[in-house]
């Protein structure tokens, strides 16, 4: 064979098996899910970790940007993907606090996943100067930003993106004025490789790529096939490669295109969000659920990061508009992340959120913009403002029903036509939903004979004596009644092996 051809088909081999590297979370065996701990403190997310993702079977959490973020009035959410500098200072604490928060949580099984900002940094203030989390400095409106350093040089030309149908254009230019950085350079590519490999070294298992979109795939390929392997100290297989997940909103008809960025590691589905929401807000049917992923038009599983909404999207943002499900809806969102967990699809992230009012409005905080704890009340969920979603119980009991039927095939797909469908996951789970009407039908559950405990609306006894909730009683060929009625406080119920009592 010719040396020049054999060294082709080397690169490619390399890269290919590469991709396939950074789309392994490296979840430990019987975890499975991201929790987003939105705007969390790094103390509180190491404090989670310990005392209650551990046990629930999650498999790790995605953080806010540590990176040092412009000071922005009224302290809104955005303000944490205006990054002024690559030093590790926000509101959520400093570099010591982060190494402290991926020592405690990777040492109880739960992987860190940090959102990174390395597409723009911060756009000019409205009140300058430009003043840090951590005290730096900038001038944006001149592409300055000494504490990195960054000069006008390592930016592209001031333009707005204002043609979504203009690759270049959407690459190339600036959103909403953020400063765009040239990552053809190879002065940048050296400074975002040296922020991504530190916290690599601080143990993160990988990163969330924010704008992913707006970068041209061969300068993020160039930057990823630089990273570091994973470090060993906390817990990972040599040569293990940091997964990636790239924020790349799609929904069709634009220039830029999800599938340009799968073979770099996986992409957020937005059509997976938009989609459910649509169809658990009854503005589709349940029974065309049957072919649910690339039956849909969605990325195939192995390429697909999903969620039922994200922090942009159940603001208004991004992409999906009013069929987005989000805790205010909080019946129709219980039954989506159900459905999501239920049905093997995708590498899949719950949202837990803060109360917000407006689409603006940033995490609780004291009179000092300090931002304060989630109180955890007597039944497990949350106050201080925030909303925990994670530990609602419908939402961690599913993600325990997905570490129970890993491995397993769907069967036993039965629907009504409408609004009403159920499935097993092999031998060892069974579902079903209601989106109108009561549902009362003897069904297949594909589980061995006996009594179980709904894990919806109820929790199994730590003894499997005894269940707070719906107890279904499975014949001995796998047949039950079940029953979900219109007006239950859930819509969904399910059962599985471990929720025998």
């Amino acid at each position: 064979m010719n040396f020049n051809l054999l060294s082709i088909l080397v690169a490619c081999c390399t890269i290919l098996r590469c991709a396939d590297a950074q789309k392994d979370p490296h979840w430990v065996a019987g975890r499975n899910t991201i929790v987003h701990l939105f705007e969390w403190k790094w103390k509180d997310v190491a404090d989670e970790c310990e005392r209650f993702l551990q046990y629930k079977g999650y498999g790790g959490v995605q953080v806010s940007p540590p990176t040092e973020n412009i000071v922005v009035p009224n302290r809104p959410w955005w303000e944490r993907y205006q990054p002024i500098s690559y030093k590790l200072v926000t509101r959520s604490g400093n570099e010591a606090d982060f190494l402290d928060m991926s020592q405690r949580c990777n040492a109880v099984g739960i992987r860190v996943y940090a959102d990174v900002v390395i597409n723009h940094m911060a756009r000019e203030p409205v009140v300058p100067p430009a003043i840090g989390t951590g005290g730096s400095s900038a001038d944006p409106a001149s592409k300055n930003f000494p504490d990195v350093p960054y000069t006008s040089a390592d930016f592209h030309l001031t333009c707005p993106i204002n043609d979504y149908k203009d690759g270049g254009n959407v690459r190339n230019c600036e959103l909403e004025r953020l400063k765009d950085l040239n990552h053809g350079r190879e002065y940048v590519q050296a400074k975002i490789i040296e922020l991504l490999n530190r916290l690599i070294d601080l143990g993160v298992a990988g990163f969330r790529i924010d704008a992913a979109k707006h970068m041209w795939p061969k300068d993020l390929e160039f930057i990823y096939g630089k990273l570091k392997n994973l470090n060993t100290s906390f817990g990972f297989s040599p040569n293990s490669r940091a997964f990636i997940y790239q924020e790349v909103i799609d929904l069709g008809g634009e220039a830029v295109s999800r599938e340009s960025y799968t073979a770099l590691g996986t992409v957020t589905e937005f059509r997976h969000s938009a989609e459910i929401g649509k169809v658990f807000r009854a503005k589709d049917k349940l029974t065309y659920l049957s072919n649910w992923g690339t039956g849909w038009g969605l990325l195939p599983s192995e390429d697909a990061f999903t969620f039922v909404d994200n922090h942009d999207n159940q603001r208004g943002h991004g992409a999906g508009g009013d069929n987005i499900l989000t805790y205010k809806s909080s019946k129709q969102y219980k039954m989506a992340t159900a459905f999501m967990l239920a049905y093997p699809y995708g590498i899949t992230r719950i949202m837990s959120s803060f109360d917000f009012v407006s689409s603006d409005q940033g995490p609780p905080h004291d009179s000092k913009d300090n931002i304060v704890s989630p109180s955890i009340n007597s039944d497990g969920t949350c106050g201080n403002g925030w909303i925990c979603e994670h530990r609602w119980r419908q939402m961690y009991n599913m993600v325990e029903f997905k570490n129970v039927v890993a491995g397993t095939g769907l069967s036993n797909w039965w629907s009504d036509g409408h609004q009403q469908i159920s499935f097993c996951r092999g031998k060892k789970g069974f579902i079903a939903f209601t989106n109108w009407g009561d549902l009362k039908q003897t069904l297949q559950t594909c589980l061995p004979g006996g009594t179980y405990c709904d894990i919806i609306s109820g929790q199994l006894s730590d003894d499997s004596k005894s269940c707070t909730g719906k107890k279904v009683y499975v014949e001995p060929n796998g047949f039950a009644y079940i029953d979900i009625w219109a007006f239950d406080e859930d819509g969904v119920l399910a059962i599985h092996e471990k929720s025998k009592i």
